[in-house]
């Protein structure tokens, strides 16, 4: 379990598993690095995979005070740096996305290849009102309600018919996952403000983005932006609603695959 002591002192842990081509996973919201648990295990014969707990989430310190998708973008390109990867494959999902797009941008050089999934380019109208209102049921309802919502919305009905205790343990866990609420709450205030759609064209590492057709918390218009956006950016259809990467974690593995593997040819 490394742990590295960003420029603000923030410590940020990571996991590092596997050998090759580094091949750096950024979680979603939850910032939680256990997010791709079933992911890692299937690209760790060809890749050196890391995957990290955001600052204010998981293992990792949970400073008070504003969040910003800089921020997290900066302390990933640390964790390059503390493991000597000059540049490595980026994948993130839904935030982790948007925090790919920044490492794209500000850092174009440690981004060998780019997967965007479930996220978007901007926050539009429809997308300031969902989390407007989950942070308003974080608020005032609290973490348990929150975290029920997150899985009604998240997950097709039939995953959370056949996970019913895995989501529940979720549940149970809420209070500490989002503890403290300030910190919870501040990092889905940042989703409200930071986006840098006018920069996409910018973008110059290959590009795949992966959308769901069935997913009612990020849109897949939002996909279908952020691919018509990037230059030469591919897109690539799923289902699973939003956190498709868990309910079909061998397709995503495949799609991730493929996509690294024929930009090697």
């Amino acid at each position: 379990m490394p742990i590295v002591s960003v420029s603000d002192g923030c410590r940020v842990t990571y996991d590092v598993s596997g050998q090759g081509e580094a091949l750096l996973l950024i979680p979603g919201l939850g910032g939680a690095a256990s997010f791709w648990n079933d992911i890692v295990p299937l690209l760790t014969d060809h890749f050196r995979v890391i995957a990290f707990d955001h600052r204010g989430t998981g293992r990792s310190d949970r400073p008070e005070g504003a969040y910003s998708i800089s921020r997290i973008a900066a302390d990933a390109i640390a964790i390059l740096d503390a493991e000597n990867i000059g540049s490595a494959h980026v994948v993130g999902h839904s935030t982790g996305g948007m925090v790919a797009q920044y490492i794209a941008l500000d850092a174009p050089e440690r981004v060998k290849t780019l997967v965007i999934s479930g996220s978007w380019e901007k926050p539009d109208a429809r997308f300031v009102a969902m989390f407007e209102a989950r942070l308003a049921v974080l608020r005032e309802a609290g973490p348990r309600v929150y975290q029920k919502l997150t899985h009604a919305i998240g997950f097709p009905a039939r995953f959370l018919e056949q996970n019913r205790e895995l989501l529940q343990r979720a549940v149970d866990n809420a209070a500490a996952a989002l503890s403290p609420l300030s910190v919870a709450q501040a990092r889905i205030e940042m989703l409200l403000t930071d986006e840098r759609s006018e920069d996409l064209a910018r973008i110059v590492a290959p590009t795949l983005v992966i959308g769901a057709t069935d997913d009612a918390l990020i849109p897949f218009s939002h996909s279908q932006e952020l691919a018509a956006a990037i230059p030469d950016a591919r897109l690539a259809v799923i289902d699973g609603a939003h956190f498709f990467p868990r309910v079909h974690p061998a397709d995503y593995a495949g799609m991730v695959r493929q996509f690294l593997e024929e930009r090697h040819e």
